[in-house]
């Protein structure tokens, strides 16, 4: 390859080829959305240093070459894997915080392939990090063999280019940037402070754990509550898009006034309003780790060091006052020790419905089944306790088809009368072809989950019927465009006109639209909320 490479056309085309991609390397944003041809009509600072790296002579620069080839592969690992991150959370990766993605890889792999192949993966990326430092090493040596045929004149040029930078950057101008920098400074310090915080957590639990006990043995604990069944519901990426993105809230927000109607006819009040949620896109578990223990759970480190605790979640206090709990688990489907922490009396996840009715692509059952399913094996119980239920609705997660249509309450059975539907409409691959149709998808899935909840509660709901219903989270990017709002809406229901009194002061809007400048509570605060208003 050497002789060919010899040739001044081959040379100068390699060398082009060279330069292009270690300029690429250093300007292409960390993020898809913000990549455009403007991107890269920049000045990097660290082209002009490599520049000067390159011709140190001697084992000193071969070192400093392979060092800047290391920390080229290293920024460009990171955007690789920060443009994934955006394009699913909305944020850029985190190595500590995200180190459990690659473990649920691998142990996906285990499954599926096996133990050795799950072995040939993780050889396969290491053996790739050390080719795209090879290639990197490989690059700068090419540029440097030319360098070094015109040292001085480069070294001019590159000087030259440092002035003209400088005075960029004394003009405050654009065009004159250390993004690459900033991008591996920004991911240390997070880096950095992820493992601050992960200690810090563990400190705050170890600190709040008396508080949290004497909480639990107060003898008045949600006593205002006495007698009803407390449901905490989550609906699956129901987020505040939808009624402020005009593309869904010309349909949502009318959509909202007819439920509304329907549970006033039904003499059931309600309020609304909105909550932060700790993650965007997924991670449903960070969500319900926050809300159900009132701490503010934003990572798997804190997520794995709380259920490893003995801090309180709202379901034991709960039960601690005497309820029975229990989860409407229809996602999982496999051995959930983390389920442990929470303190339930009874699980019911994909397998101990007893729904006996086909999938809807990846959700195991709609929601009304697993609502029905709930009444039935717990409220419709004769002779039992009040039950604290913590449900989790799934209609509504991607890849939103096919639609599910509500069927009479009293034909549900083992949900065979489902079969149909889980069958019909477009198959995934056919509706996330296109963007606008995945996006009416995700509406009208999240209308079915909530036109689903305001059916049960009608259905249903009594005098002892108190229900909390909120999104998990905002759904992805795709759906939302880029936004850093993480606010999903959060309504209350209740019949006893005594329960809606006692949250005057939380000052929700009355109905299910929640008002546009309304309080915003972080979902940590939930819990304490409880406490405060039903224990006395």
């Amino acid at each position: 390859m050497n002789k060919y490479l010899k040739k001044p056309v081959l040379q100068n085309i390699f060398l082009f080829l060279a330069v292009s991609l270690i300029f690429c390397a250093l300007l292409i944003p960390n993020r898809l959305s913000d990549i455009t041809a403007d991107s890269f009509l920049r000045l990097p600072l660290e082209l002009l240093l490599l520049g000067l790296v390159l011709l140190v002579p001697g084992v000193i620069g071969k070192l400093l070459r392979w060092l800047a080839a290391s920390v080229l592969a290293a920024g460009v690992i990171f955007k690789i894997a920060d443009m994934a991150t955006f394009n699913v959370f909305a944020r850029p990766f985190n190595p500590i915080f995200d180190a459990y993605l690659l473990g649920n890889g691998i142990h996906l792999l285990k499954g599926a392939l096996g133990e050795s192949a799950a072995l040939v993966v993780g050889v396969v990326l290491v053996a790739l990090a050390l080719l795209i430092i090879g290639l990197a090493f490989l690059l700068l040596n090419a540029i440097r063999n030319t360098q070094l045929a015109y040292a001085k004149p480069s070294m001019l040029v590159l000087v030259g280019l440092l002035v003209v930078w400088c005075g960029l950057r004394m003009t405050d101008s654009r065009y004159a940037i250390a993004g690459f920098y900033d991008l591996l400074a920004m991911h240390t310090s997070s880096t950095i402070a992820s493992i601050r915080d992960t200690r810090e957590f563990r400190k705050e639990l170890n600190q709040t754990s008396a508080q949290a006990s004497a909480v639990k043995n107060n003898p008045q604990l949600f006593a205002a509550l006495k007698g009803k069944d407390v449901l905490i519901i989550f609906i699956e990426s129901y987020g505040r898009t939808l009624l402020d993105k005009p593309e869904f809230s010309g349909e949502f927000r009318p959509f909202l006034q007819q439920q509304e109607q329907q549970l006033r006819a039904a003499g059931i009040a309600m309020r609304s309003a909105y909550l932060t949620s700790p993650t965007f896109g997924g991670l449903s578990w960070f969500a319900h780790g926050t809300a159900m223990s009132g701490l503010w759970i934003n990572s798997q480190t804190r997520y794995d060091t709380l259920v490893m605790s003995d801090y309180p979640s709202i379901n034991r206090l709960f039960n601690s006052a005497g309820w029975r709990t229990v989860a409407v688990m229809p996602a999982i489907s496999m051995a959930w020790p983390e389920g442990n922490y929470f303190g339930y009396d009874q699980i019911y996840h994909a397998y101990n419905s007893g729904y006996q009715g086909k999938p809807f692509n990846w959700i195991t059952m709609p929601d009304q089944f697993s609502l029905a399913a709930f009444q039935r094996n717990e409220l419709d119980v004769q002779n039992r306790k009040p039950v604290m239920a913590e449900i989790a609705l799934i209609s509504s997660h991607a890849p939103w088809t096919p639609v599910p249509k509500l069927v009479d309450w009293n034909q549900i059975g083992d949900g065979q009368i489902f079969n149909a539907q889980a069958t019909s409409g477009d198959s995934p691959e056919e509706v996330w072809k296109d963007s606008d149709r995945v996006r009416l998808q995700f509406r009208l899935t999240t209308q079915y989950s909530i036109r689903a909840v305001v059916d049960y509660l009608t259905h249903y709901a009594n005098d002892n019927t108190v229900a909390l219903v909120f999104g998990d989270h905002q759904p992805a990017p795709l759906v939302t465009g880029t936004t850093d709002n993480r606010d999903v809406p959060v309504h209350f229901f209740a019949r006893d006109p005594r329960v809606i009194e006692a949250i005057a002061n939380w000052n929700w809007a009355e109905g299910l639209t929640p008002a546009d400048a309304g309080p915003v509570w972080g979902m940590d605060e939930i819990k304490n909320k409880w406490i405060e208003t039903f224990s006395h």
